[in-house]
């Protein structure tokens, strides 16, 4: 399999009171398609910017960022709008549904979004698949943190992305919760065959990984490959 993230020399600095701060460091790496990797660092390492930047939810300030044979910085951002729209999926550690929603409005979104005539069914054919088949008409502030992650994972795989990136996804629940949670994730990642790039500070979850990247101070420091296969067990 190609290629479907590839980095290069990406470079972020911002302004602050003591002159330029540099968050990024001439980063660069590539993740072939179907493959997991984890990025761990402590905090202020720069995971989080670089996940940012990947999803271009973020600039960078020097270097590219390309993802499946897309230079998505050669995209203006009505356009990398639309480019996360049909290939992304994003799960947040503060789960980012939308209080006015319910629990199937939010699933719905990402595939009225994309005009998908069906996207009652399969919304509704996911959060079963989540274990919420009875909490569909619920709004978000009347569902547990571990609920409201299952419906950002919902969410994020409804739409089938090649491509899935998550943020610290169990850092807002406890650790029953949040093992449940990530057993559903690399499940449902392994069922659709997406390529999945995450953010988390707990290493046994990174060793459920193809692949570890570990970063200081704004630059990669080295890999870890904990399974042969590439792909998470």
């Amino acid at each position: 399999m190609g290629n479907i993230i590839e980095v290069r020399e990406l470079g972020k600095q911002v302004q602050d009171a003591t002159g330029e701060l540099t968050i990024l460091d001439d980063v660069g790496f590539s993740v072939a398609a179907g493959e997991t990797v984890a990025i761990v660092g402590a905090s202020g390492s720069g995971k989080s910017t670089l996940l940012g930047i990947l999803a271009g939810l973020d600039t960078p300030t020097s270097g590219t960022v390309t993802l499946a044979q897309k230079d998505i910085f050669a995209l203006d951002e009505d356009g990398r709008a639309q480019f996360r729209q049909a290939n992304l999926g994003f799960v947040f550690q503060s789960f980012q549904l939308l209080p006015h929603l319910t629990a199937l409005e939010n699933v719905m979104l990402p595939l009225e979004l994309r005009g998908d005539s069906a996207a009652r069914t399969k919304a509704e054919a996911m959060l079963e698949r989540v274990g919420l088949a009875s909490r569909l008409k619920h709004y978000p502030k009347f569902l547990s943190g571990g609920e409201q992650q299952r419906v950002a994972l919902a969410r994020a795989f409804v739409a089938e992305p090649p491509l899935l990136f998550a943020d610290e996804p169990t850092g807002s629940l406890d650790a029953a919760t949040g093992e449940a949670v990530m057993q559903l994730m690399f499940a449902l990642n392994r069922e659709r065959g997406s390529t999945l790039v995450l953010v988390t500070h707990d290493s046994a979850i990174a060793a459920r990984c193809g692949r570890i990247v570990t970063m200081a101070a704004g630059r990669l420091t080295g890999e870890l490959h904990p399974r042969k296969e590439a792909l998470c067990a």
